[in-house]
């Protein structure tokens, strides 16, 4: 079952694997040592992010060794891109309106 790459983000325990494993390539049993939570867990984890393919796993002689694939992650980042823009030009308005404010001259009340 191919799994969307927004459900392998969704969980905090994976994006921690996501983020360990960018910077190295693991077992599964050196992912696990990093988490407080049965090696069953984290392999449940691995196999989801394995379907998304975000992870890839290669064997290594009697090894298995976890790669990250990130290309996977530029759906995440394509999405977020429309975001971005929207809140770019939302704070470029309060800038205008901030300046705009700084250099009209205050009316003194009664």
């Amino acid at each position: 079952m191919r799994r969307d790459v927004f459900q392998a983000i969704a969980d905090p325990t994976r994006r921690d694997i996501i983020n360990l494993i960018a910077h190295q390539t693991l077992t599964p049993n050196s992912v696990a040592d990093n988490f407080d939570v049965s090696r069953q867990a984290i392999s449940k984890h691995i196999k989801i992010l394995t379907e998304c393919g975000i992870i890839v796993i290669k064997q290594q002689g009697r090894e298995r060794f976890c790669s990250i694939k990130a290309d996977t992650l530029n759906e995440v980042s394509d999405w977020l891109e429309s975001f971005r823009k929207i809140w770019e030009e939302r704070f470029d308005k309060l800038d205008t309106l901030l300046n705009k404010m700084k250099t009209t001259p205050k009316k003194k009340s009664k």
